[in-house]
């Protein structure tokens, strides 16, 4: 057995002769060495990814134009705490499509690279380390998000749904936080995954009830208490929450700070279990 899947034997518990993995094992040291992969993988890959920035334009101009006069004409800005529904939808739309962006990218490309061209064990059989691997596979899905959600955020400053310069900064940082946090569970749920045939119950009982539930579209307070608090407990929510104080302007300090803490131990959760679904799937 290659001397590189031979050390990922040594990392995780569950494996005969295989133990927890430490805090070293956890802290990438030679990401920069995947960079040119990744390069090269855009470059061949970009061109699919077109259609991602157009729909953030068809979406704000169906839901937030169209739809939004709808709303605007007939409940008024009290409805929405003085926003209109363009404000109050923009911000929303930015979060879930960082979130379908991260989950889009951590799903089959992640399978494939496990199952079909298998290039994890290619890069297990180097000096790489297993949260190496890991890490670069974020970081590229992190960019994808950024330049994703950079455009999106264009495209509500062209519709005046941006408050400030440093509003839509923040707030673009946020989603793509936000983003990552939604793509390392589903990274490590794809690495303990033996077919692809469960990303249909992912898409079908995850994705889309979090993108309908999220607050992006009404205010979750108009749902049934039991609905409206599983829907608190999702990323997605505080997402969105952070999202819609930076473009709005309104930030409030403790809110921001429970929402913040919320992602990021989110994101370190599903870095954990990541790396150590990575590593029992490249000891196999």
């Amino acid at each position: 057995m290659i001397s590189g899947v031979k050390s990922m034997r040594r990392t995780t518990q569950g494996v005969p002769g295989v133990r927890r993995p430490s805090l070293a094992d956890l802290v990438p040291r030679m990401m920069p060495r995947l960079v040119d992969y990744w390069v090269t993988v855009y470059r061949r890959t970009w061109r699919g990814s077109v259609t991602t920035f157009l729909m953030p334009f068809l979406y704000l101009t169906a839901m937030g134009v169209g739809l939004g006069s709808f709303v605007d004409d007939n409940a008024g800005p009290r409805a929405l705490d003085g926003l209109t529904y363009l404000a109050f939808i923009a911000p929303g739309l930015l979060a879930t499509t960082a979130m379908q962006t991260a989950i889009g990218e951590s799903t089959y490309p992640v399978m494939g690279a496990f199952k079909w061209h298998r290039v994890y064990f290619s890069m297990a059989a180097t000096p790489l380390r297993v949260a190496d691997i890991v890490g670069a596979q974020l970081a590229f899905v992190a960019f994808r998000i950024l330049l994703t959600c950079t455009v999106f955020l264009g495209v509500l400053a062209a519709y005046g749904a941006v408050g400030s310069v440093g509003g839509g900064i923040a707030a673009l940082l946020v989603v793509v936080l936000l983003g990552v946090a939604h793509a390392a569970p589903m990274i490590a749920i794809t690495a303990r995954m033996k077919s692809e045939a469960g990303f249909a119950l992912v898409f079908r009982l995850g994705l889309i009830p979090m993108f309908l539930f999220s607050g992006a579209f009404f205010p979750i307070t108009q749902l049934p208490d039991v609905i409206a608090w599983l829907a608190r407990l999702t990323p997605i929510w505080h997402g969105v929450e952070l999202s819609r104080m930076f473009t709005v302007g309104s930030v409030d300090g403790w809110a921001a700070l429970g929402h913040l803490t919320y992602l990021v131990v989110v994101l370190v959760a599903g870095w954990y279990f990541a790396v150590t679904g990575f590593t029992r799937r490249l000891a196999q």
